[in-house]
């Protein structure tokens, strides 16, 4: 037989070997031969290897070695120098007297399992095998898009991840209290509120990483017209009635005088919107200009509305405050010259 061909032979044998340990003895447990207090076969501790990591499988030789071999599972890695493995991210680092070290480049999860050490002395065959376990960082890999929804709807978000341990997922509304939401990776929002929108954080964590995700959610409802104020102008002087409106999507506002649509640039008023607000200016107000206005703010679903009053203030009124100011004002200053002298 050739040299070759002993080698496969001694190979088959010894995956045979090493398939039988495997199966017969529990991981985390010394193999020992019966009536020798010699180990034959050993178990190493598990190495745990993050993904993309660099792993070294290290094998103590010692006795005068005839044949050595790495083998993974079925597979064998390396027979001495000889490198049986296709795989380019495995390669020999050191095959000496002492040990025979192979590595595995950027780690990945079909990495993990046993690997077995196979050795034939002078004296006698031994192996030595190692599990190796990959840790996985976590990675969000289903999440809910960002949804739209009407006040008063039931919402369901979604977010599932991977990873070596298992991650643990938790939900989170983005906020100034930041308060935890959910600690699943389900989050249930039922008959939802205006104050429930916002932008809500799934987080997934193991004990390698954590991946943070976003999704947002906006919560449609009518408008909400604040209380008008009245507001009062001298005739010819420039008046401003405003009204604010809360709503989502944004509101589209109309003005009335009585029941007359006022229009921009109607009789010298100038209307200005916003999405929160709108203005109604007066450049020069007139007596026509003076009563009761309607502000209307509408969006797809619904409006609401306010008053205002806009009322004269008289100029007599001023004036004869002054005069009776004037008047106290000087009745003091004589009275003081009469102390005085």
């Amino acid at each position: 037989m050739s040299i070759r061909g002993y080698f496969v032979a001694f190979s088959k044998c010894t995956i045979f070997l090493s398939l039988r340990i495997l199966f017969l003895v529990p991981a985390g447990l010394q193999v020992r031969s019966q009536g020798d207090s010699q180990s034959y076969n050993k178990v190493m501790d598990n190495i745990t290897v993050r993904q993309g990591e660099t792993v070294f499988l290290r094998c103590a030789l010692g006795d005068v070695v005839t044949h050595t071999a790495w083998l993974n599972r079925s597979s064998i890695l390396y027979a001495g120098e000889d490198k049986w493995s296709i795989d380019p991210r495995v390669s020999l680092v050191t095959l000496n007297q002492e040990e025979f070290t192979i590595k595995i480049e950027n780690v990945d999860m079909t990495d993990e399992g046993q690997y077995v050490c196979a050795i034939q002395t002078s004296s006698r065959p031994r192996t030595t095998s190692v599990h190796i376990l990959v840790q996985v960082p976590p990675k969000i890999t289903n999440l809910s898009r960002d949804v739209v929804v009407n006040e008063g709807s039931n919402i369901t978000l979604m977010c599932q991840a991977s990873g070596k341990p298992e991650p643990s997922i938790s939900w989170k509304l983005i906020s100034s209290s930041g308060d935890l939401v959910s600690d699943d990776e389900y989050l249930e929002i039922p008959s939802i509120s205006r104050q429930k929108a916002g932008t809500y954080e799934c987080t997934a964590v193991n004990d390698i990483d954590t991946d943070v995700q976003t999704v947002d959610i906006t919560v449609n409802y009518a408008p909400a017209v604040s209380e008008g104020r009245d507001v009062g102008v001298t005739l010819g002087q420039r008046g401003v009635l405003e009204c604010e409106a809360d709503a989502v999507p944004e509101a589209d506002f109309e003005w009335y005088k009585d029941n007359r649509r006022i229009f921009n640039d109607f009789d010298g008023m100038e209307i200005v919107s916003t999405g929160l607000g709108s203005k109604l200016t007066f450049f020069n107000v007139s007596d026509g200009d003076y009563g009761n206005y309607t502000c209307v703010a509408i969006n797809t679903l619904g409006s609401s509305n306010t008053s205002f009053l806009l009322f004269e203030i008289y100029v007599k009124k001023k004036t004869k405050t002054i005069f009776y100011f004037f008047v106290v004002y000087c009745t003091f200053f004589q009275l003081m010259q009469l102390l005085w002298t």
